[in-house]
């Protein structure tokens, strides 16, 4: 079996914080309603003073925008909405200036129907791409347990095994398995399988040339067929790894698997906690909301200042998944992303969403802010827009000023990709900057936190100190060679307080949040908190 060493991680990840870009609705420069990386080049003195050190961008590429850009028509050409290969190109350069790096969305295990390699396979006499995808022999089987088969499309005697979408047929990296009876179903060794694992090595090989920093791959568990356990697209990835160590050692590899002790051994530098992998992640930040225990199916999450939050229904699994990848690879807990509706400001205050920012640049691994999460912005029901459906809400244009649609864009309204917030409150960049105590101010200073201080970052040492079912607050350690640091953190309204294992003589001193919330007695630390409240604090 490949091994992967630990070591050939990218140092740069070590005090990387994340920041999702969705093209299309962060800046626009030619007024068309639609954001374009030049806007994204506009930007980068933001990112700068927001302290981000990468962006991930979503995709870019030749699209029709069936799924807002995740049914590729061309991997190797930028969507002309956005721009052109020479603007991305200086967004990697003008980036690596001010020390951000961009992360491309790599849509790995399909395309769009509108791809030349698809139309090719289309036809029903054999070509170089007629093994590209996956097909059936028979148009007429409509019907295959745990596949979407899409019958009918070309006149190729037989039916296409759809990876998402009805239109987004699946490329071929064989099955896992194959059924001798179903000769269809090729090994992932087959002449179509290789080839197409040589093109997606190209691809990462062209823009890792231009000066892309590596990929955030969608739906990396997805590609071979009927692989149980997960063990031969485990083996393709621990493939791509050791070769991108081999010539791109700088690159990283982020997945969308969900499930980090399974995805850091296949080789990924870091994979995320997102709800369909670990649905901790949902008690964590986004049970839905009721009027109180007992009356709501689904109870709270532990960020509800309401207080009935269990935050064990979190780290039972983060912690297994922590232990399991410690020193290999890195969890990333996000504020959010494209496909999670509704927003991290649902029901939270400028001051809880403070705490659940304090949380997350504390914590190991890597963090990934989404794009407006920073300055508090809202998510909406709104109809479905390019595939978006019930995600489309937390999709909506970035609120930069008071100017024209949030300074987005200078087009009319009704002309936008999407609907600005039209609240009169609604938070904007402009507003925050002018305020220290908001939220964008209180961002900027955990994250400039974190990258001072080695202790807090992705590798340095965590250790839960106290946290109950049911009970607040939450209080981990950090560690590292400079010192050890407590966090603590509070959600709920109530005044609460906990008994930390640690002797210490002397009481802990803030590096952010409120003082004199730790007591000495007996030699043991004793830890008040007011409600809504958290800080950093520092053993002398």
């Amino acid at each position: 079996m490949n091994t992967i060493s630990p070591a050939s991680k990218p140092a740069w990840l070590e005090e990387a914080v994340f920041y999702e870009i969705y093209p299309q609705s962060f800046y626009d420069t030619n007024g068309d309603g639609i954001g374009d990386i030049p806007g994204i080049i506009d930007k980068l003195d933001y990112f700068e003073s927001l302290g981000v050190s990468a962006c991930w961008l979503n995709p870019c590429f030749e699209s029709p925008f069936q799924d807002a850009g995740y049914d590729v028509s061309d991997y190797y050409k930028v969507a002309p909405r956005y721009g052109n290969n020479d603007d991305l190109q200086r967004l990697f350069e003008e980036g690596r200036k001010r020390g951000i790096r961009i992360l491309l969305d790599l849509v790995a295990g399909h395309t769009s129907v509108q791809h030349p390699w698809f139309k090719e396979s289309c036809k029903p006499k054999r070509n170089q791409y007629t093994d590209y995808y996956v097909w059936t022999d028979a148009h007429w089987k409509w019907e295959i347990p745990g596949y979407k088969v899409i019958s009918g499309y070309s006149d190729r005697d037989g039916a296409y095994i759809a990876n998402f979408f009805s239109f987004q047929p699946a490329l071929n990296y064989g099955f896992a398995n194959p059924d001798p009876a179903q000769p269809w179903q090729q090994p992932v060794d087959a002449p179509g399988p290789s080839k197409v694992r040589q093109e997606l090595k190209n691809i990462m090989r062209y823009w890792l040339e231009m000066g892309a920093s590596g990929f955030r791959v969608d739906m990396a568990s997805s590609l071979v067929k009927g692989d149980f356990g997960n063990r031969q697209v485990s083996q393709l990835w621990r493939e791509v790894r050791e070769w991108l160590d081999a010539e791109f050692p700088e690159a990283c590899l982020v997945s969308e698997w969900g499930v980090p002790s399974d995805a850091i051994p296949a080789g990924f530098h870091v994979d995320f906690t997102i709800p369909f992998g670990m649905p901790g992640y949902t008690a964590l930040l986004r049970k839905p909301y009721g009027p109180g225990p007992g009356t709501d199916p689904y109870g709270f999450s532990f960020f509800d200042q309401r207080g009935h939050g269990n935050i064990m229904e979190f780290f039972d699994q983060y912690l297994y998944h922590y232990r399991n990848t410690v020193g290999k690879g890195f969890i990333a807990i996000p504020t959010g992303n494209h496909d999670i509706n509704p927003r991290l400001s649902k029901g939270r205050t400028m001051d809880e969403l403070k705490l659940v920012f304090l949380f997350i640049l504390t914590m190991p691994g890597v963090p990934f802010i989404y794009y407006g999460d920073e300055i508090g912005m809202r998510s909406f029901d709104l109809p479905s827009k390019e595939g978006g459906y019930t995600r489309t809400g937390a999709r909506t244009p970035m609120q930069w000023s008071g100017a024209l649609n949030a300074g987005f864009s200078t087009t009319a309204p009704g002309r936008l990709y999407l609907p600005i917030d039209a609240s009169p409150d609604r938070p904007t960049v402009e507003s925050q900057e002018q305020d220290p105590d908001s939220l964008l101010q209180h961002v900027r200073k955990l994250v400039a936190i974190r990258k001072s201080h080695p202790a807090l970052q992705a590798s340095a040492p965590f250790e839960v100190l106290f946290a109950q079912p049911g009970v607040y607050p939450l209080v981990f350690q950090r560690s590292g060679a400079e010192g050890t640091f407590i966090i603590a953190v509070n959600p709920s309204a109530q005044v609460v307080q906990a008994h930390l294992p640690i002797n210490a003589r002397s009481i802990p001193h803030a590096v952010y949040g409120p003082e004199g919330v730790f007591s000495n007695r007996n030699e043991l630390l004793e830890i008040q908190l007011p409600g809504i409240s958290g800080g950093i604090y520092r053993l002398p």
